[in-house]
């Protein structure tokens, strides 16, 4: 059941990104020229997302698991700290650069965007390699 589950997830998170755009470089990159020909139709798109996040978070916070049982993970660090501020701008640099993020990335992929392939390994090999720093880390 979790398996379907999440199979049907993931096909309503791709569907709304490829019904809003999300999944078209073009549109993001119109979106994040604010000093060109500004596409402010993404802002509303994110204003939903963070408007249905508030709503599931608000009710995750009061259950111990899911709707289907399995134990309910939250976060629970709350700092703002140098890992995250430099996380984000290196997440922004990559989103205004490629104009994608991963899940858009992986629907392109999906859809066949030759430009989706590059940004999808390059990706891959971030996360890679933060792993094998995170490990020495550690």
């Amino acid at each position: 059941m979790l398996v379907i589950t999440a199979l049907l997830a993931g096909l309503v998170f791709g569907l709304g990104l490829i019904l809003s755009g999300m999944a078209s470089p073009a549109k993001v990159l119109g979106f994040l020229d604010l000093a060109g020909s500004w596409d402010p139709s993404l802002a509303l798109v994110m204003v939903g997302a963070i408007a249905v996040g508030l709503v599931a978070f608000a009710i995750a916070r009061r259950r111990t698991t899911t709707l289907l049982g399995v134990r309910l993970w939250l976060p629970t660090v709350t700092a703002i700290d140098r890992r995250l501020v430099v996380g984000s701008l290196l997440f922004g640099i990559g989103w205004g650069l490629a104009g994608f993020c991963p899940g858009p990335a992986l629907v392109a992929l999906g859809m066949g965007v030759p430009k989706a392939v590059v940004f999808v390994a390059a990706m891959l090999a971030g996360m890679g390699l933060f792993e094998l720093l995170e490990r020495r880390r550690g």
